[in-house]
């Protein structure tokens, strides 16, 4: 047996923008507005674009392997192509085992049907046999949490109820490769918490997976390799956090004004004391090294960081003047560092952070970096909200309700 689960050798796929016309109905109002308009009737190949261009990649049995990039960088359509719901324009694409794919969990679902019939239904389509499905049954609905709505018509289920049921059920197809794309992201907290534990669990027994997700953290957590695609081509394929980080510095990047800034950040790296790192622990010790760069004389100046969560909301504020050191001047030409040491404790989630050269005196910002970093941090506590406390819970009783008399 091959040693790679999947495999794609320089694989292209083409699309076409705009219209097609599959019937003379549409061709003929087509072509004569492009001879009213004085078209040349041959332009359909200037629509034509490339989805993917020359992707390879291996992963080998029992490995998690990650694909991210930003909308439109040609994830889905590899996925689509790996699941054979259309064919590479070029190339070549390998899976060795049994595939099942969580990309659209609902698909399938017959909205008259109850819970219990979709099932069934669904289960059939995802490749199980009726005997599996009887056999994992009782299963798929502990996961879901819909016990007391299993026999209600899903056309009545929220949206949500609707998500958990069908990842539920593609949850427990037991596949030797597993494609994972954006479907972690169903039911509340808990029940996303729940599929982590499940994708984690399938990795564990040995099951190949790709996972393809918007969420970093959830890509780090999963997966040890990763591939960033951007505009149909590889553009790096190393482990998770190396590329991620790449990811992020490319986005970071776009959105510095330093070729305009007579100061500007030529230096921000997030460590830990192994090196450079996105990912962290809750309580964990992190340091923020920055260095500062003057294309000319520069003088009063503090630097600036915060964190802020995914919506935006400061978490956390300092600088170098609030913790107690003189305003910085530097000569043209002249460079400052400096090194900020945090305890992270704050709770589990995704966290941006943010750096500015600032003139408090002016109240004026310079070379504002937003994000300059992203961090994830993983807890073993179970918390919320944004600052970790690490409780403990140091007593439980339950309390006998007492009988009281009452005398008119």
């Amino acid at each position: 047996m091959s040693e790679f689960a999947l495999l794609m050798e320089h694989v292209y796929k083409k699309f076409r923008k705009g219209e097609t016309y599959n019937s003379l109905r549409d061709l003929l109002p087509a072509m004569t507005g492009k001879m009213i308009r004085g078209e040349e009737l041959n332009q359909s190949d200037k629509r034509e674009f490339w989805a993917l261009q020359d992707i390879s990649f291996e992963v080998k049995h029992g490995e998690s392997f990650g694909i991210i990039g930003a909308n439109g960088a040609g994830k889905s359509t590899a996925l689509k192509i790996l699941s054979r719901i259309m064919m590479p324009t070029k190339g070549r694409m390998v899976v060795n085992g049994r595939l099942s794919a969580l990309i659209e969990v609902t698909a399938g679902f017959h909205q008259d049907l109850t819970g219990r019939e979709n099932i069934f239904l669904h289960g059939t389509i995802l490749g199980m046999t009726k005997r599996e499905i009887d056999s994992k049954f009782d299963q798929i609905v502990a996961f879901s949490g819909l016990g007391e709505f299993i026999d209600t018509p899903v056309k009545r289920y929220s949206s949500g109820m609707y998500a958990r049921l069908g990842f539920s059920i593609a949850a427990h197809v037991d596949p030797e490769v597993l494609i994972v794309d954006e479907v972690l992201s169903v039911g509340d907290y808990v029940f996303q918490q729940r599929c982590m534990e499940r994708i984690r669990s399938v990795i564990d027994g040995g099951t190949t997976v790709l996972f393809v997700s918007h969420n970093l953290k959830s890509v780090t957590e999963i997966c040890k390799r990763a591939m960033l695609l951007d505009h149909g081509r590889v553009a790096a394929i190393d482990n998770t956090d190396a590329v991620i980080r790449k990811y992020l510095s490319a986005g970071a990047a776009l959105k510095t004004r330093k070729d305009n800034e007579p100061v500007y950040f030529s230096k921000v790296v997030v460590r830990d004391r192994a090196g450079e790192q996105s990912t962290f622990e809750s309580g964990q010790t992190a340091w923020v090294d920055l260095e500062v760069t003057a294309r000319e004389a520069f003088d009063k100046m503090a630097v600036v960081i915060w964190f802020t969560d995914q919506a935006q909301y400061v978490i956390f504020h300092t600088s170098t003047e609030r913790l107690g050191f003189p305003p910085i001047s530097l000569p043209a030409g002249g460079t400052y560092r400096c090194t900020f040491e945090l305890s992270l404790n704050i709770a589990h989630g995704t966290f941006h952070l943010v750096t500015e050269i600032y003139r408090y005196h002016t109240q004026k910002g310079f070379d504002r970096r937003e994000p300059a970093a992203t961090i994830f941090v993983g807890s073993t506590t179970a918390v919320g909200g944004a600052v970790n406390c690490f409780p403990r819970l140091v007593q439980s009783e339950t309390v006998a309700a007492t009988t009281q008399s009452c005398e008119v």
